[in-house]
């Protein structure tokens, strides 16, 4: 398999790469190659070019471009047709030429950028052929442009965000008066009011928002994650929720079913 994707990259840098233009686009031509592969979709970079990849699919071999603001590195984790942010691409000697076509909320037609009302709204946007959706991080968590992911609001301060700001809660300097959060000293657990799927913990005087996780609930009285059958005055709340998503997922069923 090294062999033949040598000969194929090797192939592919030899070939002329004159540049056409298809609409406001530069793409370099199709080498003359076969796939490696005759069954299944395998990606191979571009010889010269970060935004270019060579795509096989079922044997079928094509010339794919990146959507703007994307790059070729290959591996798992793309954000669109194969193709990674370019933040999280390292082109080498590769050539590539980025220039934003912006839209409002974008800067790029593909991008991960931080929520028009600030770095610890707890939201950001993530832009799609220019279109942007506001999308939220896990609760207690606020997007880190530095790094293009959501992390704990108390790792924030860099970009003048605290965790107070986002959970809108403060941890005590001391141990807790209340014996419940102080046993878990020295990081002690406090309730959050009428959540029962969630629980503070401070983390060296941070709070940190911890969800009990699916089919787990939050029991006041021990500030532990427990079966719902075991807190009373949470019990009804993932039985419902159950029924509710068992319901919708029949009735997409049956209407993938009707389709058949």
């Amino acid at each position: 398999m090294t062999a033949v994707l040598a000969v194929l990259v090797t192939t592919a840098a030899a070939c002329l790469l004159v540049l056409h233009r298809t609409g406001a686009e530069q793409v370099a031509p199709l080498p003359q190659v076969e796939c490696p592969e005759k069954e299944g979709v395998q990606t191979y970079p571009h010889p010269e070019l970060c935004d270019q990849f060579y795509l096989c699919s079922n044997g079928t071999l094509t010339l794919e471009r990146c959507q703007n603001g994307l790059l070729f590195k290959g591996g798992h984790g793309a954000a669109h047709h194969h193709c990674h942010y370019h933040w999280d691409v390292d082109c080498g000697s590769r050539a590539v030429e980025l220039i934003p076509l912006s839209s409002d909320g974008c800067e790029y037609q593909f991008g991960l950028y931080t929520d028009a009302a600030g770095a610890c709204s707890g939201k950001y946007t993530r832009c799609e052929f220019g279109r942007p959706q506001l999308v939220d991080c896990p609760p207690g968590l606020a997007f880190d442009v530095t790094i293009h992911r959501c992390q704990w609001a108390d790792q924030l301060e860099h970009i003048g965000c605290t965790a107070e700001q986002v959970t809108g809660f403060k941890c005590p300097s001391g141990i807790p008066s209340d014996p419940v959060s102080a046993r878990f000293w020295p990081y002690p657990r406090f309730a959050i009011e009428g959540d029962c799927e969630k629980l503070i913990s401070c983390v060296n005087g941070h709070p940190r928002v911890i969800s009990c996780g699916e089919d787990l609930v939050v029991d006041d009285s021990t500030l532990t994650c427990e079966e719902p059958e075991l807190v009373p005055n949470c019990g009804c709340v993932l039985p419902v929720f159950k029924v509710v998503s068992s319901f919708f997922q029949s009735l997409r069923a049956a209407k993938e079913e009707e389709k058949r």
